[in-house]
This record gives C-alpha cells, sequence and structure tokens, in this order.
C-alpha cells in the first residue's frame, strides 16, 4: 500500500472532526461518572489498555504474522472505540452513558499509550534492522493534537450552544462511520489488486481479534456480576476499535502503508461481526425474558 494525501491530509482530518463530534456529546458529567461506578469502568479500561494488546500480541506470535502487519494488528488493538462502539452499544440497548464514560477515559490515555506501546511492538516484531522509527514525544504531541484538542474544543462549543451542539454530533456521529467506509474504499479502490492478498496477510488475525475481544468483555463484565446492559457497553467496548485512529498513526505517523493492513480488514470485518453479536445478544435476552424462572 502506498501513502500519498489520503493519508498525509484527509486521513488527519477526518479524525480531527470525528473526534470534535465526540467532544460535542461529552459533559463534565461523563467523567464523574466515572467515579460512580469505578467497578465497571474499571473492567472496561483495563480490558481496553491491556487485555486487548496482549490479545493482538498472542495472536501476532501464534499466527507468525509478518512484522508490518503485526504490528499493525497491535496498532488497531491500541485504537479505542469512539462513536463506533457508542453506536453499537445504542443499537444493542447498552448503558450508553457508561459506553461515553470508557471513551472520555480510555480517550485521553490513548494519546501516551499508543506510542510506548506501538514503539515496543516495532522493535519486538522488526528488530534492528527496520528503517522505521517511531519518536514517542513527537507521536504523543501529535496524537493530542488530532485527538484531545478537538474533543476539547467540541466540549467547549457545547457548553455554550448546546442545541446546536446536538444538532451537529448527532450527523457528526454518523459521518464518522460513512468517512470510515470512504476512507476504506478509496484505499481498497487504489489497491484493488492487491485487496485478496491483504485480507490473505491479516483478515483471519483481524477476525479472531475482533471476535475474541467482543466474547472476552462480555464474560469478563459477566464473571464481575455487572448488569446486563453494561455488559453489553464492554463488549463492545473492548471489542470495536477506531480504524481511522489506526490508519492515522499507521500511515500518517509512523508512514508504513503495509501496517495499514489490518486497520483496513478490521474496519470491514468490524461491522459485520459487530452487528452479528448484537443479533445474538438480543436473541440472548429475549430466550431469558421467555425461559420460566
Amino acid at each position: 500500500m502506498q501513502t500519498d494525501v489520503l493519508t498525509a491530509i484527509i486521513l488527519p482530518l477526518s479524525l480531527f472532526f470525528i473526534m470534535f463530534g465526540m467532544g460535542l456529546s461529552l459533559k463534565p458529567v461523563d467523567f464523574k461518572r466515572i467515579f460512580k461506578n469505578p467497578k465497571a469502568v474499571s473492567i472496561g479500561f483495563l480490558a481496553q489498555l491491556l487485555l486487548l494488546p496482549l490479545l493482538a500480541f498472542t495472536i501476532a506470535i501464534l499466527l507468525k504474522l509478518p512484522a508490518e502487519i503485526a504490528v499493525g494488528l497491535m496498532i488497531i488493538a491500541l485504537a479505542p472505540g469512539g462513536a463506533t462502539s457508542n453506536m453499537f452499544s445504542y443499537l444493542a440497548k447498552g448503558d450508553v452513558a457508561l459506553s461515553i464514560s470508557l471513551t472520555a477515559l480510555v480517550s485521553i490515555i490513548t494519546p501516551f499509550s499508543i506510542p510506548i506501546i506501538a514503539a515496543f511492538s516495532i522493535s519486538y516484531f522488526m528488530g534492528a534492522s527496520t528503517s522505521f522509527e517511531l519518536p514517542i514525544l513527537k507521536t504523543i504531541v501529535q496524537l493530542l493534537v488530532i485527538t484531545i484538542v478537538p474533543v476539547c474544543l467540541g466540549m467547549i462549543f457545547a457548553s455554550f450552544w448546546p442545541k446546536l451542539a446536538r444538532i451537529i454530533e448527532h450527523k457528526l456521529k454518523w459521518l464518522a462511520i460513512i468517512f470510515m467506509f470512504l476512507i476504506i474504499t478509496l484505499i481498497i479502490i487504489k489497491n484493488r489488486d492487491n485487496m485478496l492478498h491483504f485480507f490473505y496477510q491479516a483478515g483471519n488475525a483481524t477476525l479472531m481479534l475482533n471476535i475474541l475481544a467482543l466474547f472476552i468483555g462480555f464474560q469478563l463484565a459477566k464473571l464481575a456480576n455487572l448488569s446486563a446492559k453494561q455488559a453489553i457497553t464492554i463488549s463492545f467496548e473492548v471489542g470495536i476499535q477506531n480504524g481511522t485512529l489506526a490508519l492515522v498513526v499507521a500511515g500518517t505517523l509512523i508512514g508504513n502503508a503495509t501496517m495499514m493492513i489490518p486497520a483496513v480488514t478490521y474496519g470491514l470485518l468490524m461491522f459485520i461481526t459487530g452487528g452479528i453479536f448484537s443479533f445474538w445478544l438480543k436473541r440472548k435476552n429475549q430466550q431469558q425474558l421467555v425461559t420460566p424462572a
């Protein structure tokens, strides 16, 4: 895959507006809610920041992925769900407030965690022979500019113009999903001769990551005796990742187009698996309602 104006300009701008839209939906109470529901937040937070990278690392080792594909898989595991996971939680009748609070918390941490773990991944999988380096401090600053800054701007905008913010946020939430589809479509069109090869390289790994993360997140919540709504939300927060952010990190910040492949395959697959998982959850809930006590 080749990096060009798409990865240099369109992707970062798209992510900036997506994060601005997220900021429009956030309120100070979303951060306060973290302390009111520490058990559910802690499980979702630790699962995203620790479980997902470990899961991706294990899959990369077991499947003996090519080095750059393995790093790309780690990057997609490090990207929080954002608007997409919030949407799935809403459609599956999960705890949307918890989803938003988790998204807010993890989004603050990831500008720092992504560069550190991505740099480790490059060093581990690609070794000393690689020409690709990830300057950690510079990458942290870049991620803060394209993630935290627009979130803060969105929150400020919402505090001054709440009615207009609600209108814009609703539209941007769906635009975020459309943006991702358009970006992935452009990448597919540009690399249509190699897409089957890309899926052969990364499709199984990203599908495994997605499915396992959804089910593990759900089971962790159930083992912790969280409510059904909270379990639904944590499963999607853990199992649905921000493909646009992963594409920006791999293609724009690192500048390695091959590392973008897992984000492309993941972005295509997660809507299918997420939809199937939502259907399974609804069937499960319906069966529980009709089963006699």
